[in-house]
């Protein structure tokens, strides 16, 4: 009789074949290079908590020459290999702490060399300022994402992050607030990891941009991560620190344009023993402009547009960690942001073949709204490192009014009218996540998730055409995933599988109107997969293809039949029976570290079902008023490279910039017709920074966006260029900004629609404008080697991602 075995048993073998054909290669090799090469190993550790310090510089060096370094692992460790023999300096270095140096001796007596425990000591010198000693990149690519640090590039100051995602690679923000990633604006908006319960456009506009720490781009998510957002996922991180004693910074800001706008933020932190409190307030104030046009061909009408809106808006994030022991923690936070907004707005609707019907459109919008995130989370560590289970609660709330108040004048055919729109939200993530080394490795991750979204609305108005509403969504999604992760030598993988389960419910209710009902229940599989190679530890390349599958929902926005902008000549509103998108893609980097700098190239393939895109068309009742609505077109294939580098020329001089091209075919029904549309889009950003002294940096900015087409419309090519200068005083611990943005105002939003409708248009807000800022460092913290939990940043433990 045939033996059955497990697959486990399968596994192990092939491990072990894996390993005795590794261990074969690496004895031929010692024996063909004469056992002329060695290795040296160690850990390094703070000398007065007794903790490893990842991410340290190890250096050997002959003489006054780098002969090879590293940096040290998650728990200290470090492995300097291919070492010929012979004697040497070695040198550990760390920011903060005082650099460790000895002398060493590696002959064929002592192949493999191990120095043990090291210690190091702070440097109480260098601690006072050493949040800004550190000289690092704006962008820094990582294994998964690109981290950009807000805080250390001069031309993104600005009010609101709004204001700074437009200097971003691979991210592009239209002039009303609308954001794409690689030219998609189906991309999903985190804060601190955590999705929120309005608009990405009124998330933007409501952060202060100093309250901003990182943000980042995630273009390929794995399976661990929730799988909406069809071009990737982008997280801002909030400022918050674990420095041990008490800490903070001051920031404010100020912008001139056609009106005036401020930005304030005060951060604190004090940890000492088990607890450590943070908090946060950040606020945004001021008045931006905004001038347009529209211009209809067949109609021979046109629309000149004004509108100046004064936004206000505070955030608030408070947080406690403690570390009940070494095997629990315990962290509670809760962000609060209050936003009210008030907006002007004028539109001249001119008729070119008949003045006598000229008539003028007044807007006044006023909104508020009241959104606030509660989170707990729980972690408990077992003996092995990396060793985890992890149990997060977050409840997020949003309550909104608004109401807009239409007036008329001239030859107009409506009468004064007014509306008022009722917002309420709550969205309920419960995560439950477990993360197991089966090995020094292999790294297995499973976890579930609950989703729970409450949505209701309610529209008043006395229009007489238009009628009162009532709009409900209810929306439940429960999901479980694994991932695995190994290293095999110079490779690394990771293979991961999402399930879940789907269910929405629909209500729409129109006075007069027959009540209409929408239900959606779905169960999905959404696999992922990612494969690196790198020659060596110390190799100044890598390599990296990952897939995955993910899928777009409708937004809010998208599905609301509650009219969001009517005018005489436009109503803007939702389509409650879209279906969701679905989307794979593929992603092939390459990255490599310069003597000066690094880059990275990489390209990309993605394929779109049941695009989710605008539409226009003609109101049956009203001929001459456009319907801007959502729908699922047929197809959507992109393609595209990118490149991002730094590179330093001279001590004084270094840059950083990206260039990115995409094609893309669109397919779809526009009023019964097949149409295809091929385009291929490309932007460019560059950064360049010139350190004149110690303490003063220039940095000149320039973007530039060509023509794009989409099945209705096409967009025009934008360009615009930002100048700023830095000055460090206080021994480093403040920092005075200067900016001039937009220098020639060229920013703009301009377009040309050739199907349904002939018109063109273009929107510019005051962008040229003018920003001081000042920040101010304080406190006696330390900057320690304290460990996160990486929920924090969207991020788990994995050693490969």
């Amino acid at each position: 009789m045939m033996k059955h075995f497990p697959n486990s048993y399968f596994l192990v073998v092939a491990q072990k074949s894996l390993k005795f054909l590794f261990i074969s290669i690496f004895i031929l090799f010692s024996f063909f290079s004469f056992g002329q090469k060695g290795v040296i190993s160690g850990s390094v550790f703070d000398t007065g908590t007794q903790e490893p310090i990842p991410y340290a510089n190890v250096i050997l060096k002959s003489g006054d020459s780098i002969v090879t370094g590293g940096i040290t692992g998650e728990n200290g460790s470090f492995d300097l290999d291919n070492i010929l023999f012979g004697n040497y300096n070695f040198e550990v270095q760390y920011i903060g702490y005082k650099t460790h140096v000895k002398t060493l001796t590696l002959d064929t007596d002592l192949k493999k060399l191990s120095l043990g425990a090291i210690f190091i000591e702070e440097d109480a010198v260098a601690l006072e300022a050493v949040e800004v000693s550190a000289e690092r990149s704006t962008i820094e690519q990582k294994i998964d994402r690109k981290v950009i640090n807000v805080g250390k590039d001069l031309t993104t100051a600005g009010a609101s992050a709004s204001d700074i995602m437009g200097n971003i690679p691979s991210v592009s923000i239209t002039q009303d607030g609308d954001l794409s990633l690689r030219g998609n604006e189906n991309v999903r908006v985190l804060v601190d990891g955590k999705p929120t319960n309005i608009s990405s456009r009124e998330l933007l506009q409501q952060i202060p941009s100093t309250s901003i720490k990182t943000i980042e781009l995630i273009t390929n998510p794995s399976a661990k991560y929730n799988p909406e957002g069809m071009s990737g996922i982008i997280n801002i991180t909030l400022k918050k620190n674990t420095s041990l004693g008490f800490n903070g910074s001051i920031n404010t800001g100020f912008t001139y344009g056609e009106r005036a706008r401020y930005n304030n933020s005060l951060s604190l932190n004090y940890r000492n023993g088990k607890a450590n409190f943070y908090g946060s307030y950040g606020n945004r104030l001021g008045e931006g402009v905004t001038n347009g046009f529209i211009n209809r061909t067949v109609e021979r009408t046109g629309q000149d547009i004004l509108s100046v809106a004064d936004r206000t808006s505070h955030l608030f994030k408070f947080g406690v960690d403690y570390y009940i022991n070494d095997k629990n923690t315990l962290s509670v936070y809760t962000n609060q942001n209050i936003f009210d907004a008030i907006s002007n707005a004028e539109r001249n609707i001119t008729f070119l073949d008949d003045p006598g019907s000229d008539f003028n459109q007044f807007d006044l919008i006023n909104r508020d709204n009241t959104n606030a995130s509660y989170n707990v989370d729980f972690k408990h560590d077992f003996s092995n490192e990396g060793h985890f289970v992890e149990l997060e609660v977050d409840y997020n709330t949003l309550k909104s009014d608004t109401n807009n108040d239409l007036d008329f004048t001239g030859n107009t055919p409506l009468a004064n009218y007014d509306e008022f729109i009722d917002d309420t939200r709550t969205n309920t993530t419960i995560n439950l996540d477990y993360v197991n080394p089966l090995s020094e490795n292999a790294t297995l991750e499973i976890g579930l998730e609950t989703r729970l979204r409450r949505t209701e609305n309610t529209y008043i108005t006395d229009r007489s055409d238009f009628r009162n509403s009532d709009f409900r969504y209810d929306r439940d999604i429960h999901s479980f995933y694994t991932t695995f992760s190994q290293s095999l030598g110079k490779w690394q993988y990771n293979l991961g599988i999402r399930l879940e389960d789907y269910n929405v419910d629909t209500q729409f209710n129109e006075v007069s109107e027959a009540p209409f009902n929408f239900t959606d229940k779905l169960f999905n599989i959404y696999p992922s997969g990612f494969l690196k190679y790198s020659p060596s530890e110390e190799s100044k390349n890598s390599y990296q293809l990952s897939f995955s599958r993910r899928i777009d929902r409708p937004s809010l926005n998208q599905i609301n039949p509650i009219r969001q902008l009517s005018t005489p000549q436009l109503i803007l509103t939702g389509n409650p029976s879209l279906v969701p998108q679905f989307t794979n893609s593929v992603e092939l980097n390459y990255s490599r570290r310069l003597e000066k700098g690094n880059f990275t190239f990489g390209g990309f393939y993605r394929r779109i079902n049941d695009e989710i895109n605008r539409r226009g068309f003609f109101d049956e009742d009203n001929p001459t008023v456009l319907i801007v609505d959502y729908d699922n077109f047929d197809s959507n294939d992109a393609y595209g490279v990118e490149l991002s580098a730094t590179y330093r020329p001279t001590h004084w001089w270094s840059l950083n910039g990206s260039f990115d091209v995409y094609s893309r075919t669109q397919k779809g029904f526009i009023e019964g017709e097949s149409v295809e549309v091929n385009n291929t889009l490309m932007n460019t950003k560059l950064n360049n920074s010139f350190k004149a002294t110690k303490d003063l940096t220039f940095q000149l900015f320039t973007f530039y966006s060509g023509r794009q087409s989409v099945l209705q419309y096409d967009l025009k090519d934008n360009f615009f260029m930002n100048a700023g200068a830095r000055y460090n005083f206080a021994k480093g611990k403040g920092t005075l900004s200067l900016n001039f943005n937009d220098i020639f105002r060229t920013q703009r939003f301009a377009f040309e629609t050739f199907r349904t409708i002939i018109q063109e248009g273009q929107f510019k807000t005051d962008s040229r404008s003018v920003y001081l800022g000042l920040a101010y460092r304080f406190g006696s913290g330390k900057n320690k080697s304290v460990k996160r939990k990486n929920r924090d940043k969207n991020e788990k433990a994995d050693k490969l991602l």
